[in-house]
């Protein structure tokens, strides 16, 4: 029989993650946890949704997923990745997304304050 991972298990996976990729990946400076896993309410089927922010970053979204390997994460796995100053303008030129993010978001590597 196969079973769904716990949230815990989610998680602490997730945790691990981000501390590995911080040591692997100086240029990154915060690592969230959003959507259903963020908000506590996932169930069987749900993904993890995660949010890299990057000191800087010059590559085209499309091609800013190559470094970033998921698969010792226990679930499929959707990136989000922005430059520190995307990160921080994003209210300015998508505040849905930016309000939606506030309010479900769970740092595993919280951003400094700049």
């Amino acid at each position: 029989m196969l079973r769904w991972p716990r949230s815990a298990h989610v998680l602490a996976q997730a945790a691990r993650w981000a501390r590995c990729q911080a040591a692997a990946h100086p240029e990154l400076v915060a690592v969230g946890i959003f959507g259903s896993y963020g908000r506590g309410d996932a169930g069987v089927g749900s993904d993890l949704d995660l949010l890299l922010v990057l000191q800087q970053c010059e590559l085209p979204i499309w091609e800013r997923l190559r470094a970033w390997d998921t698969a010792d994460l226990p679930l499929a796995t959707d990136l989000l990745i922005y430059s520190r100053q995307e990160w921080e303008s994003l209210p300015a030129w998508n505040p849905k997304l930016a309000a939606t993010l506030d309010q479900d978001m769970r740092w595993l590597i919280a951003p400094a304050v700049a």
